[in-house]
């Protein structure tokens, strides 16, 4: 079945990328380490209606929830968490599979 971690992002016009590309690079190894393979990771996001308009969308499978909460407490994970955070703005959702 897995579960789905789905990411919408924002950057900050003012701040720019900044660390977010780096954190990008380093995080995909962190993830994979934990069984989540990328479904979706692009910045090509067409948006139907007028009140959601991301710039970037991630979708992660993991093979069920207690991988996934491993990935994000990890301290491999921690310790880039703050690139992401001072880039770019984010919300997330998690999602079983059918």
């Amino acid at each position: 079945m897995g579960i789905y971690f789905i990411v919408s992002t924002y950057l900050d016009k003012e701040k720019g990328r900044g660390e977010y590309d780096e954190y990008i690079r380093m995080v995909k190894p962190i993830v994979e380490g934990y069984g989540g393979r990328y479904i979706v990771r692009s910045e090509a996001v067409e948006a139907i209606g007028c009140q959601w308009r991301p710039e970037r969308v991630i979708v992660i499978r993991f093979p069920d929830r207690s991988s996934l909460n491993a990935c994000f407490d990890s301290e491999d994970y921690k310790q880039i968490m703050g690139k992401r955070t001072s880039s770019v703005n984010s919300q997330a959702v998690i999602v079983p599979g059918i």
